[in-house]
């Protein structure tokens, strides 16, 4: 039997991305959320250099960065694929989700200086 975690921090949008990916997939996980200032062990672990969420964990092999367990999860489940199988669109789909991310990224950057 497979075990498949998720690391988590509720209300990331990189979590939410790997989250709707997963139920796409129909990929059962158990959803592990973190606390941020006092990161578990297994986070630390998983992630080590970013000590970030999300993490997937698939049978004890842990994969970062939501982009990333995207396309893991649509190579490794190929029922209901993600994105594209043409070359093209898929490099299409990778630069709009890349642009998505350094725009919120921005977004982010700028509400944390209002906020203070």
């Amino acid at each position: 039997m497979e075990e498949v975690k998720l690391l988590v921090f509720v209300g990331s949008p990189f979590v939410c991305r790997v989250h709707i990916a997963l139920r796409l997939k129909g990929v059962e996980y158990k959803y592990l959320e973190e606390n941020l200032s006092n990161k578990s062990d297994l986070l630390l672990k998983s992630n080590p250099v970013h000590k970030k969420v999300p993490v997937f964990v698939h049978n004890e092999k842990p994969i970062a960065e939501s982009l990333v367990i995207v396309e893991y999860n649509d190579e490794t489940w190929k029922g209901n694929p993600i994105l594209p199988s043409e070359p093209y669109q898929r490099a299409l789909s990778r630069f709009w989700s890349k642009f998505i991310d350094d725009k919120m990224m921005i977004m982010s950057t700028q509400w944390s200086s209002f906020n203070k």
